[in-house]
C-alpha cells in the first residue's frame, strides 16, 4: 500500500478511537484501542517493537521501543500530552532513522480535535 493511503487509513483509525474515547486518558489506553481498531480494519501492525541502536558495527538494546509499527513502513509515536514539543518531533525522527522507515505519524490524543494533534513526517533517506 502506498504511504499516503496507509497514513490515511491509520489516521482514520486514530480519529475513530478519539471519537469514541475523547482526550484525557493515558497513552497506553489509546495505544491498545488503536491496536484494536487497526485489527478491525485489517491493517497489519506490531506494538512496542524493540529498536536497537547500531553503534560501531554492533546492535545495542538500549530500551527504545516503537509504539506502533504499521506494515514495516510507518512508525506511529503516540502521545497524551498538553501539547507536542520539539523533543517529541526529534524522538520520532530518530526512531524513523534507527528503524530505517521513511514515514512517521506523531499523534497526540490529548486534543479536543485530533486533527490538531497529528503531525506527519517523511525522511528522504532513512539510512543512518
Amino acid at each position: 500500500m502506498e504511504g499516503n493511503q496507509l497514513t490515511a487509513r491509520v489516521i482514520g483509525c486514530a480519529i475513530e478511537v478519539h471519537r469514541v474515547l475523547g482526550p484525557g486518558l493515558l497513552e497506553s489506553t489509546h495505544e491498545q484501542c488503536l491496536a484494536r481498531e487497526l485489527h478491525l480494519q485489517g491493517v497489519p501492525f506490531r506494538l512496542q517493537v524493540p529498536l536497537p541502536v547500531a553503534y560501531k558495527g554492533v546492535q545495542l538494546d538500549c530500551g527504545y521501543r516503537v509504539d506502533v509499527l504499521v506494515g514495516d513502513e510507518l512508525i506511529l509515536e503516540l502521545k497524551a500530552v498538553d501539547q507536542l514539543k520539539g523533543i517529541h518531533e526529534a524522538q520520532i525522527l530518530t526512531y524513523m532513522r534507527l528503524a530505517q522507515v521513511r514515514i512517521g505519524l506523531l499523534i497526540n490524543f490529548n486534543m479536543t480535535l485530533l486533527k490538531d494533534g497529528i503531525r506527519r513526517f517523511r525522511l528522504r533517506n532513512p539510512r543512518c
